[in-house]
């Protein structure tokens, strides 16, 4: 749609719902929007739904950074969980170790009580007949060796069980602050996508829907614009009827998830979040990957744009907060933000960071 055609649209939209157009080259005004909390106050200049877009926009991306941190926190607090339960087995084994120890050793001080304190080389010298101590010389050189070894095990396993029952201290304490980390997450996801349903919300029912045909027509824009510069060499490149293997079965797991809706921090089956649908993708292919796109980004290995193919992972924004998956032809499938559901879109709709192939 040209210039001409975008304004006109835009005023029979003030004009249907009844309100002031301000008309000034160039600049489409709204009703006015007034911010999350706010009141607004005659005479205040409106928003534009331009605005509101990028209002709207910017906070969802601050409430999918805030999920990959959530996600992330997820993911430390499952492992620290099992390094406890780890630590906590080996601190028991220890301790059933010790106590044996304890008992053998015990058992060894009571026999020496009883012979009166001496040690088996002193009786043997003391027994006044020769072969008898001969032939015992022997057995109190094992006696001996196996009482030094007794108290060796018993050292060192006290020492075992001190260094187990500190790291199991140390995780639990790790354990506490991943939990810290995913509350602080979930409440900022919260309150980003509050406001964002709020300002959402104070829109007219036309006014919603043009702001979805503008972030439509945004994404349009974009996409064409990548394909003339940095994405115009992958139309020639192999669609997804070419991805075998691994790829394909990834592919056709993310694919057949199209329709579901975005929920953050899910992974399936009914609900994902970005990273959710990617991992469950390739998990389906036979490739487990990390659970949240920045760890994506940082462990797989990289490939260059001009080389991607069907199942590799497309990256996007500064932070490496979202993630889809490259399906062909310039188009990838991804779960997008919340109230969105996993669909097909564009490849250059977003920044992309890079791509990186799991398999």
């Amino acid at each position: 749609m040209g210039r001409v055609g975008r304004v006109a649209v835009a005023t029979a939209l003030v004009c249907a719902a009844g309100l002031a157009v301000l008309a000034v080259p160039g600049v489409t005004y709204a009703a006015p929007v007034p911010t999350p909390g706010s009141t607004p106050t005659a005479g205040a200049p409106s928003r534009s739904l331009e605005e509101v877009h990028r209002e709207v926009e910017a906070l969802y991306r601050k409430a999918e950074t805030a999920t990959d941190a959530y996600n992330a926190a997820g993911e430390q607090l499952r492992l620290q969980e099992k390094s406890v339960a780890d630590l906590t087995r080996r601190v028991a084994d220890a301790q059933q170790r010790l106590d044996r120890l304890r008992a053998q050793t015990g058992a060894l001080a009571r026999a020496q009580y009883r012979s009166g304190g001496l040690g088996p080389g002193t009786r043997l010298m003391l027994s006044g007949e020769p072969h008898t101590f001969l032939s015992g010389a022997a057995l109190a050189r094992r006696g001996e060796q196996a009482t030094k070894g007794l108290i060796e095990r018993l050292t060192a396993t006290r020492a075992e069980l001190d260094r187990y029952a500190k790291a199991a201290e140390e995780r639990r304490k790790a354990l506490d602050g991943e939990r810290k980390k995913k509350e602080a997450a979930k409440k900022e996801i919260e309150e980003q996508l509050e406001a964002a349903k709020k300002l959402e919300s104070q829109l007219q029912e036309k006014e919603r829907d043009r702001l979805r045909q503008l972030e439509e027509e945004r994404a349009r824009q974009a996409q064409a614009q990548w394909l003339a510069s940095a994405g115009k060499g992958l139309m020639n490149l192999p669609g997804s009827s070419a991805a075998t293997g691994d790829a394909k079965r990834a592919l056709d797991f993310a694919t057949a998830q199209i329709g579901k809706n975005y929920v953050w921090g899910a992974e399936g089956p009914d609900t994902y979040d970005c990273s959710g649908l990617t991992l469950k993708a390739w998990a389906a292919g036979g490739r487990p990957i990390p659970r949240t796109s920045q760890e994506q980004w940082r462990q797989l290995p990289k490939v260059d744009l001009k080389d991607m193919r069907p199942g590799d992972l497309i990256i996007y924004f500064g932070d490496a907060s979202h993630v889809g998956m490259y399906v062909g032809d310039g188009m990838i499938v991804h779960a997008p933000r919340p109230g969105r559901q996993v669909t097909l879109a564009g490849a250059g709709t977003m920044p992309i960071l890079g791509v990186v192939r799991p398999g």
